[in-house]
């Protein structure tokens, strides 16, 4: 890693923690479900019904598991109510985060994920103390080898893209929420590589230093450790982690 380490994407998708191939599809077919239930279960008109099916054929997610969750979505098949639950807190070295989760049983994610942070020296936050350091945007993240910078910009901005920066081995490219799918899909259908991370994520506005080691460690051990939980679909931070803080 070079300079400043913000994880990369933000997006701190399951890594280790999903190891488990039945958590992945479990994971995977909540947001199957929730992706149909809004836009419905047609992948040709439905682009992140799409992506998310990348993600299952990556995963080789079993076909019959994505045709229940899919049915699930548009009510062909009843199935108990899945929400998002967002959770804003303070994570070591004052990081703010938010939690993600898809659950069908709000009381057991509030219990775990609240059980979890204090574990960690951690805490949940009041309403927007957290939330106010970022911003939903549409983050499309392209890997940028063999990429023309000029070509791929005038692309995204005549697509509806609102930022297209160098983030070194991909660009990012930043959209209203709203505008998306329709970026994301003119980008595809030109070539370009775009990572399963893609999405309408929350994007940090304000960061916060992480120079220490100890804070570093810490705010790493509780982000994986909050990914492990069931419910858990993403975590977001703000935390700026100096390459001192990592190295070594």
């Amino acid at each position: 890693m070079s300079g400043h380490s913000k994880w990369s994407t933000i997006k701190h998708k399951k890594g280790a923690a999903d190891a488990k191939r039945g958590k992945i599809f479990s994971k995977l077919a909540k947001e199957l479900t929730i992706s149909a239930r809004a836009n419905g279960g047609d992948p040709g008109s439905n682009i992140t019904l799409r992506t998310i099916l990348s993600k299952c054929k990556a995963a080789n997610m079993p076909a019959d598991n994505i045709d229940r969750a899919i049915k699930k979505g548009t009510g062909a098949l009843q199935s108990a109510a899945i929400e998002e639950i967002l959770f804003e807190s303070y994570a070591p070295g004052g990081v703010g985060m938010i939690i993600q989760c898809l659950s069908d049983n709000r009381n057991r994610s509030v219990a775990e994920v609240r059980h979890l942070l204090q574990r960690h020296n951690a805490a949940l936050a009041g309403t927007n103390q957290v939330m106010r350091n970022f911003q939903r945007r549409g983050q499309i993240l392209v890997d940028a080898e063999g990429v023309n910078e000029d070509q791929l910009m005038e692309l995204a901005l005549e697509a509806g893209a609102d930022d297209v920066t160098n983030e070194g081995g991909q660009f990012e490219i930043l959209t209203a929420p709203n505008c998306y799918n329709e970026v994301s899909d003119k980008l595809t259908k030109a070539g370009y590589k775009v990572s399963e991370d893609s999405g309408v994520n929350f994007v940090p506005t304000v960061w916060a230093p992480v120079t220490d080691k100890g804070h570093a460690a810490s705010l790493m051990k509780l982000i994986e450790a909050v990914e492990e939980l069931e419910d858990v679909q993403n975590v977001y931070m703000n935390g700026d982690i100096a390459d001192e803080a990592i190295e070594g």
